[in-house]
């Protein structure tokens, strides 16, 4: 199988890349350096391309006769976070680190790209690479997708690299694999006053202490115990100083859930919350919320296809079944569009210390997980496009 073959040839080229990007990380909508370096390999590869959504890149690989499209997608943004791994290729950009393995889903598209570039003649119908910016900033789907990107596409693929599952693994199974995502923000005001007189002053901070308790109840208390779904309050910030009581407090937070239903509710039982708690105490709530991407969700028959895919790479043992996460990934705006799937490629490795969790100032990846990943764009593309 030439997918296969060209995958292990390419593997040092598809590393090489993978190094460089993470060696030069760069935050959501700031890609510039890789949107060029993308760039400049499709025009090596004499592929077409055109700019997208600030930093993103599209890119088309023609076959030798008209047919369907698929769409193959890779996200390019890294973290705020401070790479503690020595290692040749470290993040020379301080404060900035590729710890969520996009710097691998970039070169395994590459790769995929100078795969499928040398057997277009082989192929029926045509290939969109999708290079999107801003998926930690949950927005660059929607912006590339709003932009036309996925016009014509029939059917996409994106795969995520995980540390949890064993390198050599891949999961493609149907139904939710990611969450649907909300953020919040919830100011709290009260009036300030001296510590020794509390009843002078309305306590902000007592108040959005409350608050941040009875959002507890939301999960346990208002959503069916059969359904998956956390509210998860992250920061909290009040009071200048230990004898005065805290006129405003901030808190900030995320939801998340599988079910859509859930998802549009979300927003209305916190500000009730909100609304009802602070009453309670005198003091005036505000609250922001900001729904994040949807529920990801495979078709079922993208996910089946996809398992007779991993086998041609990998063998009978090559899938495997791994449990939803409450993660979240704007790759769920590409699949409202079209039927697809998100496929979890292992790159966990013991023996090689590369076990640390995602966002993790340690996250690495084995990087054998690139050919595997590489394969697998390449082998999808031509199955689906050959049915």
């Amino acid at each position: 199988m030439r997918s296969k073959e060209l995958s292990k040839q390419y593997k040092d080229y598809v590393i090489n890349l993978r190094r460089e990007f993470h060696k030069y990380p760069e935050l959501s909508w700031q890609e510039f350096r890789t949107s060029e370096r993308i760039k400049e390999e499709l025009t090596n590869l004499e592929i077409p391309f055109v700019s997208m959504a600030k930093t993103g890149v599209v890119a088309t690989i023609q076959g030798s006769e008209e047919g369907k499209v698929v769409g193959l997608r890779a996200d390019m943004d890294a973290l705020e976070v401070n790479e503690a791994n020595d290692v040749p290729y470290k993040s020379v950009n301080e404060g900035i680190m590729h710890a969520c393995g996009h710097d691998g889903h970039v070169a395994m598209l590459l790769g995929a790209a100078k795969i499928l570039s040398e057997m277009k003649n082989e192929i029926k119908g045509n290939i969109k690479l999708f290079f999107q910016p801003a998926e930690e900033d949950i927005g660059g789907a929607e912006r590339m997708i709003k932009e036309g990107c996925m016009q014509g596409v029939n059917n996409v693929l994106a795969i995520h690299l995980w540390s949890e599952l064993q390198t050599g693994k891949v999961s493609v199974e149907k139904g939710p694999r990611m969450a649907a995502t909300g953020k919040f923000k919830i100011k709290v005001k009260g009036v300030s006053g001296h510590g020794s007189l509390p009843n002078q002053g309305i306590d902000a901070l007592v108040a959005a202490s409350s608050i941040v308790m009875d959002l507890q109840s939301i999960v346990s208390r208002e959503i069916s115990p059969l359904e998956s779904a956390v509210v998860s309050v992250g920061t909290f910030n009040s009071g200048t100083r230990y004898n005065v009581i805290a006129g405003e407090a901030v808190l900030e937070g995320t939801t998340r859930c599988f079910n859509n239903e859930i998802r549009n509710e979300f927003p209305k039982i916190i500000k009730r919350i909100v609304d009802n708690t602070s009453n309670s105490y005198r003091v005036k709530a505000e609250l922001q919320y900001i729904k994040g991407a949807p529920p990801t969700i495979n078709d079922a028959k993208s996910s089946q296809l996809a398992v007779n895919t991993v086998e041609k790479i990998l063998g009978s043992d090559g899938n495997t079944q791994f449990q939803k996460t409450t993660g979240g990934e704007d790759f769920a705006y590409f699949l409202e569009k079209a039927p697809g799937l998100l496929a979890f490629v292992g790159a966990r490795n013991e023996e090689k210390s590369y076990t640390y969790a995602h966002h993790h100032e340690r996250f690495n990846i084995d990087e054998d997980a690139l050919e595997i990943g590489t394969a697998l764009y390449v082998q999808y593309a031509i199955d689906f496009l050959s049915r």
